[in-house]
């Protein structure tokens, strides 16, 4: 493990008690550290938290407002990545001189091996996921954590001096990293996103840029080229790290493009091809980059190109990332609900090949839907407005001169009103631009609706 802190001779507090917080609990139960749990959803009662896990048998369980004289008791406090960095609560523990950690920052304090961190507005879960497959084909122990799924303290025990982690970082989870420090970084792109947690994009774009702040000199950060934050960024970074780029629209020398319809590695000696785009099975520019991403990755860290090709070429969209749900009367169906922010639901409408009914709105971000609407001509048919941000949109709409917009009052009536509206040669895209906390538990809660909704019209 690398942690250089006797934390067995501290007192912890974990902060959260969902899917993070219970993973957090359970190691540091493993490690025989003293730890209590606060949670400050008030309508939990200590019994209910217990019957989480069994983790929580045993310690202090607060919910509601956390006691005044609670912070004096600890020496550090775990956060989940729901958690505000700036709410009362962890402003109190803070000013009482404890130290503020997530759970990327205790899992990496008590795993082994090397880490592998990718980052970005959109285009993470894909990147990982795909980087994980390469590594797996690859090395012998890979474990694919993070805000992919997978919290990292729920493997960080079974990780060795030959695993390779590979970690989807979320803006949340970068707020409270202290000593992670990765191998190999990414930042895939910044786009507006989670203002209502950040406030800023300046907030928001140091968050991001917070996954290199351990690497050391000479380690590997692969950045978007045609991003303009990041270049900026890049060429700051670039005085204590290695830079390698990756573009989807010029030529570049020492990194990866795409030209004519094909990926170049140029990180060598001379450019080589590393496959057409017509050999992968992600459509759209955006998981070009994607592919080129994990690619500058995977070369960085060692991985021969023959490896890499292996896997690229036989690859699947990952769930609920512009994936194909089925073909009903002629109409594509499709599930895009991590299109959790307009940047990203603008490249699940540009991936469409037909004119498309498009299901969007949800929970508010604080985001703006103008780009999001724009990107609409000549290819959105036709809009439903779902939950919260329904009214926003349609306003939004209405200004920029979009009419063919309705509502619904559930996913099920907006899958109907697409089901009726639809011909044949169109596409049904679920891709909301909004987060799933409205109506749902998460975006994988809604897409699998989604998608069981499709298959029973199938059915009828």
């Amino acid at each position: 493990m690398r942690t250089q802190m006797d934390l067995k001779q501290k007192k912890v507090l974990v902060v959260g008690t969902g899917v993070s917080g219970i993973a957090a609990a359970e190691l540091l139960k493993a490690n025989g550290i003293a730890f209590e749990v606060y949670d400050g959803n008030g309508k939990l009662s200590e019994e209910d938290v217990r019957a989480k896990s069994e983790a929580f048998s045993g310690c202090t369980v607060m919910t509601g407002t956390l006691p005044e004289n609670a912070p004096a008791r600890y020496s550090y406090a775990v956060l989940s990545p729901g958690v505000p960095t700036d709410s009362p609560e962890i402003d109190a523990l803070r000013a009482a001189g404890v130290t503020i950690w997530g759970e990327i920052e205790l899992a990496y304090a008590f795993s082994e091996g090397d880490v592998i961190a990718i980052t970005g507005t959109n285009g993470k879960t894909t990147t990982t996921t795909l980087v994980g497959e390469i590594m797996k084909n690859y090395a012998k122990n890979v474990q694919v954590v993070g805000n992919i799924g997978i919290p990292y303290t729920s493997v960080a025990r079974e990780t060795r001096g030959e695993t390779v982690t590979v970690a989807e970082i979320s803006s949340f989870q970068l707020e409270t990293v202290e000593h992670f420090a990765p191998k190999i970084s990414a930042i895939l792109n910044i786009t507006p996103d989670h203002l209502n947690r950040h406030h800023t994009m300046e907030n928001y774009i140091a968050a991001k840029e917070r996954i290199t702040q351990g690497q050391k000199e000479g380690q590997v950060c692969v950045l978007n080229y045609e991003d303009d934050v990041l270049r900026a960024f890049g060429e700051t970074v670039k005085e204590r790290l290695r830079v390698v780029w990756f573009s989807s629209a010029r030529a570049l020398s020492g990194g990866l493009y795409l030209q004519d319809q094909t990926i170049y590695d140029a990180t060598g000696d001379e450019p080589r091809p590393v496959c057409t785009v017509d050999e992968l099975n992600l459509p759209g520019t955006h998981n070009y980059e994607n592919v080129m991403a994990a690619t500058a990755i995977a070369l960085a860290y060692g991985v021969p190109l023959a490896r890499i090709r292996e896997v690229l070429v036989q690859f699947t969209a990952v769930a609920h990332r512009i994936e194909y749900v089925a073909q009903i009367g002629g109409v594509k169906y499709y599930n895009d609900s991590k299109g959790t922010n307009p940047d990203a639901a603008i490249r699940g409408i540009r991936a469409m090949d037909r004119p498309t009914l498009l299901i969007g709105g949800g929970y508010d971000k604080q985001s703006s839907y103008e780009e999001w609407i724009r990107s609409f001509e000549g290819r959105v048919k036709a809009l439903v407005l779902i939950g919260e941000t329904a009214e926003k949109i349609a306003q939004t709409c209405a200004r920029m001169g979009f009419t063919d917009y309705e509502f619904a009052g559930s996913l099920e009536e907006a899958v109907d009103i697409c089901r009726r509206k639809a011909v044949s040669g169109d596409a049904v895209l679920l891709s909301p631009a909004c987060a799933s906390w409205d109506m749902f538990e998460s975006y994988e809660q809604r897409g699998d609706l989604f998608k069981e909704l499709v298959r029973n019209l199938k059915q009828e």
